[in-house]
């Protein structure tokens, strides 16, 4: 009945495509290295507050050929850093472009959706794992959340629902892409880290591979009990991607917030071999003295990049 639903919403926002009046606009100033940056200003959703959403063509982009796609969550930090909080990015299209260059992956495009910075906790916040917490650890995190947004919702769901029934379809109407499981991937860090595997465990028939980099495991203030991540891992165990079909990577530093995170490096490895994933499929990689940043990230994008997309 959930892939009937899917299919159904699928297709009706692919009949209002052109109702809806999406236009993806290339950014001519945009300060990238390679390729070309197209931006929808606010793309329409039902689900969730309209935001930009950035493509990224790569040099010699032809309708002629098919593009496996790799969405990634906060969109505006991927390519200039010019334009970014901190006057950092993660070097998407150097890295991308170079490995394409050397015919180690698949040719992709990329699709970034922007975050609205007081809405992302809650956007990318897995929702559904809260049920795996005890009453009482429910009410203590949910006050934590409000206390720091008084207007906080969980909109993980819809945000997944945006990307799956609106924004994909698009996507797949517009470029070439091949728009099956193996060639469509997610990625993102931090709490989008948590939102990757989030979305392949929500549509294991929709996402292939997730890059989870330097995932959020506490799940917020990690000097606070929250009760995560035990509720993460039972939700996972509890909805694990088949091995057969999906990849799933994931990384952790060693400074500053990634201090927190080699603590769970033993619980994610045997929650994923236990759940029948081995080095073919998965990955938990420590990288000793690197920190919570895009500076850190770039430096190692090429690696979960060349894990999922591998040619």
């Amino acid at each position: 009945m959930g892939r009937l639903w899917l299919f159904i919403l699928v297709m009706f926002f692919s009949i209002n495509l052109k109702a809806q009046n999406i236009e993806a606009l290339e950014l001519p100033y945009a300060q990238i290295s390679s390729g070309t940056v197209y931006r929808i200003a606010k793309f329409p959703s039902k689900y969730i507050t309209p935001r930009a959403v950035d493509i990224w063509l790569p040099n010699g982009y032809s309708k002629n050929k098919q593009y496996a796609v790799l969405y990634m969550h906060d969109g505006q930090m991927l390519f200039d850093s010019t334009t970014t909080w901190n006057k950092q990015e993660w070097k998407v299209d150097e890295v991308a472009s170079d490995l394409m260059k050397s015919k180690k992956i698949k040719d992709f495009i990329v699709v970034g959706i922007h975050n609205i910075p007081n809405l992302r906790y809650g956007d990318l916040f897995p929702q559904q794992a809260i049920t795996y917490l005890n009453t009482n650890a429910k009410a203590e995190f949910l006050s934590y959340a409000k206390n720091d947004n008084p207007d906080f919702k969980l909109k993980g769901d819809d945000y997944l629902k945006c990307i799956v029934t609106e924004i994909k379809p698009f996507i797949d109407k517009e470029y070439a892409t091949y728009p099956d499981r193996e060639n469509t991937f997610v990625a993102g860090s931090s709490m989008g880290g948590l939102m990757s595997w989030y979305a392949i465990c929500q549509y294991p028939e929709i996402f292939g591979g997730a890059a989870c980099i330097s995932t959020h495991w506490p799940g917020g203030d990690p000097e606070k009990s929250l009760g995560f991540p035990k509720a993460f891992f039972d939700y996972i165990k509890a909805n694990m991607p088949n091995p057969k079909t999906h990849k799933l990577y994931f990384d952790f530093g060693t400074e500053t917030l990634d201090k927190y995170y080699p603590a769970f490096e033993d619980s994610v490895n045997q929650l994923f071999r236990k759940g029948g994933y081995d080095d073919s499929n998965f990955k938990n990689l420590k990288f000793e003295g690197t920190d919570h940043s895009e500076l850190s990230w770039q430096k190692r994008l090429d690696i979960p990049i060349t894990f999922l997309l591998k040619s």
